[in-house]
């Protein structure tokens, strides 16, 4: 877990990314970090981290 006030969040993205490959929406995604985690991530955010991975997609 990621203390508060602390912006560390190294590892959270393979979290997103692993969320979004088992059909969650971006929002979903956000509220699910959020309560578990505590930490405000934007949707916008999580759109972003999802994103990075479409290159890879495509090719496979």
């Amino acid at each position: 877990m990621v203390p508060k006030h602390k912006r560390d969040i190294s590892g959270i993205e393979e979290k997103v990314i692993s969320l979004y490959g088992r059909g969650m929406s971006t929002r979903d995604i956000h509220e699910q970090i959020k309560d578990i985690y505590g930490i405000e991530i934007s949707a916008e955010m999580v759109s972003k981290m999802t994103d990075s991975i479409i290159p890879s997609i495509r090719e496979w």
